[in-house]
């Protein structure tokens, strides 16, 4: 045996491994030792073979597999790499992509505990400028004002159920709001028109069948029940007409955040209904 070989327990140290890890690269062909005593059955290095220890180890830095690095240096083919490296691009920009919205997400749904917390009492009324938006809507089937609260849980069901043919991440349907027709608002009828996801701008230029909701001053009202909206409608249009207030769109109720925390039986809901106004 040559002196000069090193002893598997030297050759992990000298790397910074551990002596299961080269038995595992032994196992999986990855690196066999340069020599294998027959009657002790105890492995040796040449120090040479620190170099393929290094390409393992820079592939791995890569993000490579242990299967992916066997198939690489098995066939010697450095157009392989390249093959693989570019998978590894598209895997890590959609995994940036989706930390980028869980992130997103995660403000937005501190944004709105916090204003949960610090928000007037239910039935407050107040003017507020609202910056643009982006909506994502299928339409409403069923009148859930009239039916009730389990008919809102279908529209909102079937609403999932088309973010998720529509590859959207199913954390959207977090954030989600019904509109009612102008028309209708002015004329006192509760009919849902759409149930919708906001958008950022980025999302929104990935489906251009979104709509942009404009930015400008909005009439709201706050409201902790799903039974109270009517109510709460009725005295946000009274509140409009009475400072002769002209409503320019739609009429949105968006979930600011849902707290289904201290009741397993309904959905608890904290709303802001909001229409746009201009001042005459």
């Amino acid at each position: 045996m040559d002196e000069e070989l090193l002893s598997i327990g030297k050759m992990a140290q000298m790397n910074h491994l551990t002596v299961a890890t080269l038995r595992l690269y032994d196992r999986l062909g990855l690196l066999h030792p340069q020599y294998t005593d027959p009657d002790t059955g105890y492995r040796y290095y040449d120090i040479r073979q620190n170099a393929r220890l290094d390409m393992i180890a820079y592939m791995k830095e890569l993000g490579m597999s242990l299967a992916e690095i066997g198939d690489i240096l098995a066939r010697e083919d450095i157009t392989l790499i390249e093959e693989v490296l570019l998978r590894k691009h598209e895997q890590i920009h959609g995994q940036i992509r989706e930390l980028k919205l869980q992130h997103d997400m995660v403000e937005r749904a501190i944004a709105g505990i916090e204003r949960c917390r610090k928000s007037p009492t239910t039935g407050t009324i107040s003017l507020e400028y609202i910056d643009r938006r982006f909506i994502w809507a299928i339409p409403c089937t069923e009148n859930f004002y009239e039916k009730g609260i389990g008919s809102y849980e279908k529209q909102l069901a079937s609403l999932r159920a088309e973010l998720l043919r529509q590859d959207f991440s199913h954390i959207y349907s977090y954030n989600v709001g019904t509109s009612i027709a102008r028309e209708d608002f002015l004329s006192g009828r509760l009919a849902p028109e759409k149930v919708f996801v906001f958008l950022d701008h980025r999302l929104a230029a990935e489906h251009p069948d979104s709509v942009p909701v404009d930015s400008g001053m909005y009439a709201c009202i706050y409201l902790e029940q799903f039974e109270d909206e009517a109510n709460c409608a009725a005295r946000l249009l009274d509140f409009c007409r009475e400072r002769t207030y002209n409503v320019c769109g739609d009429y949105l109720c968006e979930v600011m955040t849902e707290a289904n925390i201290f009741d397993s039986s309904q959905r608890r809901m904290y709303l802001r209904l909001q229409v746009p106004v201009q001042f005459r």
